[in-house]
């Protein structure tokens, strides 16, 4: 049971957040629960979703190569939460299936199906748990698969993102809402 109250999505009026409600239900079928527990805070809400879905929309990364990313960040900090609602979005929404999502949470980047998803999810990855170790190489690899400089601030910044989410749904013990994949 999540830590803080889920808030009613049903009760919001904001134009703003109704708007980001309406992307997210677009993205992944649903309002998950972690909107309803940053609704405690719906200016920050505004804020922190707006950056996000300012960032996917905006970003080099296709959707589908953004929730390779997610998986394997979520993974590396032990979100089940948010490393099942990637996979949902990967499986369900952009139709890759529940084996191949499966198959990235078990082995990781070497899953992926082509080499510039693997490039990203090993980037990913490194910038996750050990930033401080990304080397020139690391970043000529983003621009040899056709990432800009804007491309490699952008990862970075899915990076970041979806950590914080991590923290945020570990912290509060979000209650798991995604059909296809539980808690994995």
């Amino acid at each position: 049971m999540a830590r803080l109250p889920l808030i009613d999505t049903d009760t919001i009026n904001d134009p703003e957040i109704l708007g980001i409600f309406a992307w997210v239900t677009e993205m992944e079928g649903i309002v998950p629960n972690h909107f309803a527990l940053e609704l405690n805070d719906p200016e920050l809400m505004k804020h922190k979703l707006g950056f996000t879905k300012a960032l996917w929309e905006n970003c080099e990364l296709s959707m589908n190569e953004i929730q390779h990313v997610g998986i394997i960040v979520s993974k590396g900090n032990g979100c089940a939460y948010c490393t099942g609602a990637f996979c949902t979005i990967l499986a369900d929404g952009l139709g890759a299936g529940a084996a191949y999502a499966k198959a990235l949470v078990a082995q990781g980047a070497i899953a992926a199906t082509d080499q510039r998803t693997q490039t990203l999810m090993q980037f990913a990855d490194k910038v996750n748990l050990t930033p401080e170790a990304t080397t020139d190489a690391d970043v000529e690899g983003l621009e040899s698969i056709g990432l800009s400089n804007k491309g490699v601030i952008q990862i970075i910044h899915l990076v970041s993102d979806f950590a914080s989410y991590n923290r945020l749904n570990l912290a509060l013990n979000t209650d798991y809402d995604y059909a296809s994949f539980g808690p994995l």
